[in-house]
């Protein structure tokens, strides 16, 4: 049985008319709906579907004999899994640049559109959109971790290549992938927004260049959520060495976080910015000092400075979440 969503109008029933896509697979138009697009992820049931799971690739699901969705590929095997499942062109949506000289050894086709987590821009839209429609599949769609950007990528994908429907789409998104209520945005994409046809998709300029590089701000964020996730994991091991990443060093990586965000403060674009966001990246500063300090302590022989390392972790991820969602989630 279907969950009831009270705060949903049953409006739903995809409009009749439709674009038509790529061999006149129907593009469906937007969601007739009250309430959240998140809310909305729910009007489709979906069975339980366990993530595929090896080594270098996270949270992957085969959504369609067309379209992959996972994680970043963590080194060559993770590339050659890639291949292995027939996979053609690699789409990634995240900030780093992708390997994709290392990808072409295997007969991958790199493309690089990077997106935030608060929604898909139109220009980014029609990227994506032409990607799936005119280069050769089967795709693997991926961001950093899988779960967020790349899922909304991916459903993209899902509605003008395989002209899924967009409540099938979001489903898959938040029951499958996922995809967290706190990008809205990213749900309000897919449910809501314009989906280009394929005639839109052939007028629209677009080289499916393999790397889009960012300056700035934006580029700093992208290190430093790799940093970050490597403190946090190993916060979690007591400091241990990680089996799977065995020369991950939460030391250097939060020596990494201080140079990264010194570098943030200086940056024009940081000094402009409003007040409240100047002062959690200061404060992001100095906690991200005490983390480094702390960890020096612990490899030093300090156990209690295990204790301060944790503190500071948890401050740390505090002022991101406090950051991100009045700037990186929100739109702002």
């Amino acid at each position: 049985m279907k969950p009831t969503i009270p705060t949903l109008t049953a409006l739903l029933a995809l409009a009749t008319a439709c674009a038509t896509g790529p061999a006149g697979t129907p593009v469906p138009q937007a969601l007739a709906v009250s309430g959240s697009a998140y809310d909305a992820a729910l009007l489709v049931e979906l069975p339980e579907t366990a993530p595929e799971e090896s080594p270098g690739l996270h949270n992957v699901f085969r959504l369609s004999d067309n379209i992959v969705s996972g994680s970043e590929p963590e080194g060559e095997a993770a590339l050659a899994k890639i291949a292995s499942m027939g996979v053609k062109t690699v789409l990634s949506v995240d900030g780093k640049a992708p390997d994709h000289e290392m990808a072409a050894k295997y007969g991958l086709r790199y493309v690089h559109v990077p997106i935030r987590y608060r929604g898909i821009e139109k220009d980014e839209i029609q990227a994506i959109a032409k990607t799936f429609q005119e280069l050769e599949g089967p795709f693997y769609v991926h961001c950093f971790h899988g779960k967020h950007r790349g899922p909304a990528a991916a459903a993209v994908g899902r509605v003008v290549l395989d002209g899924a429907s967009r409540d099938q789409a979001i489903a898959e998104m938040r029951q499958w992938c996922g995809t967290s209520s706190k990008y809205e945005g990213l749900y309000a994409t897919i449910a809501f927004g314009d989906l280009p046809t394929a005639a839109e998709s052939a007028a629209y300029d677009f080289d499916f260049a393999p790397v889009h590089a960012f300056p700035g701000f934006r580029n700093a964020m992208v290190d430093l959520a790799r940093s970050w996730d490597t403190v946090e994991a190993l916060s979690k091991r007591e400091w241990a060495p990680d089996p799977s990443h065995p020369d991950a060093s939460a030391r250097n990586e939060a020596a990494k976080m201080v140079d990264i965000y010194e570098q943030s403060v200086g940056m024009d674009e940081c000094r402009s910015a409003a007040n409240d966001f100047r002062s959690w990246l200061d404060a992001s500063l100095a906690s991200s000092k005490r983390l480094a300090d702390a960890l020096r302590a612990f490899e030093g022989g300090d156990a209690a400075a295990s204790d301060l390392a944790k503190a500071e972790v948890a401050t740390l991820k505090k002022l991101c979440s406090s950051c991100h969602g009045a700037y990186r989630n929100s739109g702002s």
